[in-house]
């Protein structure tokens, strides 16, 4: 397998930011985000690229590792709402105007599928459903989508433009996302195990307005001994990466 190192600078983050890129650049773009608090380099870490090497070295997909800014966003608990959010938001302006180019540029201009567990599944759903333009969808395993958890009852507007459960319910049914949705693979996964009980509560919200919404995402939860882990999310990618890569 191919692995690359890069390091650019943000002009949105005024920083160095680091990422890896694991295969040739051919087949489908898949960017990885780590979990909370994590680095670019968890992806191999944990040995994930292990589980995604079938697709990668068949040339189906090529996997980008990004950098998150979680210990200073959504992580940063008992710190500044406001100050929080905003570090978050000048994250997220970082992937859509300097990672997502660099990405497309060396995948073939193609729109990229987003992958995450746990917190990293929050940012790739969310990622995804701010800019189904720019995604082509997203593969969400025990995450959370709503700010509960990590904003109690603090809500600004850009907590909740970062709130796929809040912004989803009160999106127009005319609005031109929709079509970008109904042509978007959109799978979102859950175990009802051990440490999932707030993400389990959060997916099933989220199931829910989906299909309020007439949103064509797919909802999977695996059964009661499947817990909030590595183990299992490798599990979950064996599974469903055939399905998402179309091979």
């Amino acid at each position: 397998m191919e692995i690359r190192y890069f390091k650019h600078y943000s002009s949105k983050l005024g920083r160095d930011m680091e990422f890896k890129v694991y295969g040739s650049g051919s087949g489908k773009p898949v960017m990885f985000i780590p979990c909370q608090a994590g680095r670019f380099f968890d992806f191999e870490g944990f040995k994930m690229h292990e589980t995604w090497a079938p697709w990668i070295e068949a040339g189906q997909c090529t996997v980008y590792s990004i950098d998150c800014l979680d210990e200073i966003a959504w992580a940063a608990q008992g710190q500044d709402n406001r100050w929080r959010i905003e570090n978050h938001e000048r994250w997220y302006n970082y992937i859509v105007d300097e990672m997502i180019p660099t990405i497309r540029s060396m995948s073939g201009d193609q729109r990229v599928l987003t992958f995450g567990c746990s917190m990293g599944a929050m940012h790739a759903a969310n990622l995804f459903f701010r800019r189904p333009d720019l995604f082509a969808g997203c593969f969400a395993i025990s995450g959370l989508y709503d700010n509960k958890e990590f904003f109690g009852d603090y809500c600004d507007d850009l907590v909740y433009n970062n709130c796929p459960c809040l912004y989803l319910a009160n999106l127009p049914q005319d609005h031109y996302y929709m079509d970008l949705y109904r042509n978007s693979d959109i799978l979102i996964v859950c175990g009802q195990g051990a440490w999932e009980e707030p993400l389990l509560e959060s997916t099933r919200w989220l199931d829910t307005v989906c299909c309020q919404k007439g949103i064509p995402a797919r909802f999977e939860y695996w059964g009661l001994d499947v817990n909030h882990d590595w183990p299992w999310w490798h599990k979950m990618v064996g599974v469903y990466a055939p399905q998402l890569l179309h091979v």
